[in-house]
C-alpha cells in the first residue's frame, strides 16, 4: 500500500480529525495513482504528525466546477478555495474516506527518519512506520 506524507497547517488538519473537512486541496497531485494513505503532518505551530486518512479518490477540475461539487464539506470558505487556486485551471480535492488521530502525535526525524518537513508531500515507505494497520 503506497502513502504518502502531506503538510497541512493546523487550522485544516485539525478539521480532517474532527470531521468537518471531507477534502483536502492541492494545486498538483501525486503522480501515482496506487497512493491509499496520507500521513497528516501539522505545520507550524504543530509540527508533528498527527494521524492518517485513507483517500477515496481524487477529484481533477476546473476551480468553480470543484468548489460546487465539495463546498458543503470543503472545511474552508470561498474566498480561501478561491485565494489558493487564482490563476489555476485545474484544482485538485483528495476526498477524505475514513481518518486515525493518533493518540500520541510523532516526530518526522525520531519516527519517519524524515529531516524536513516536505514542501509539499513526500512519499514513504513501509518500513517507515506501522501506518497502514488500521485501514486493513
Amino acid at each position: 500500500m503506497i502513502k504518502i506524507l502531506l503538510a497541512i497547517k493546523p487550522e485544516f488538519a485539525l478539521k480532517i480529525f474532527n470531521g468537518t473537512k471531507k477534502y483536502e486541496f492541492r494545486r498538483s497531485i501525486f503522480k501515482n495513482g496506487d497512493v491509499k494513505i496520507v500521513v497528516v503532518y501539522a505545520s507550524y505551530p504543530y509540527q508533528r504528525v498527527i494521524g492518517e486518512f485513507e483517500i477515496d479518490e481524487v477529484i481533477k477540475n476546473e476551480p468553480d466546477s470543484l468548489w460546487n461539487m465539495t463546498k458543503d464539506h470543503s472545511g474552508i470558505t470561498k474566498e480561501h478555495f478561491d485565494a489558493y487556486f487564482h490563476d489555476r485551471k485545474n484544482a485538485f480535492a483528495i476526498k477524505i474516506k475514513k481518518t486515525i488521530k493518533y493518540p500520541e502525535p510523532k516526530c518526522l526525524k525520531k519516527d519517519f527518519n524524515i529531516k524536513y518537513p516536505p514542501q509539499s508531500f513526500v512519499y514513504l515507505r513501509d518500513s517507515e512506520g506501522e501506518l497502514t494497520e488500521a485501514f486493513n
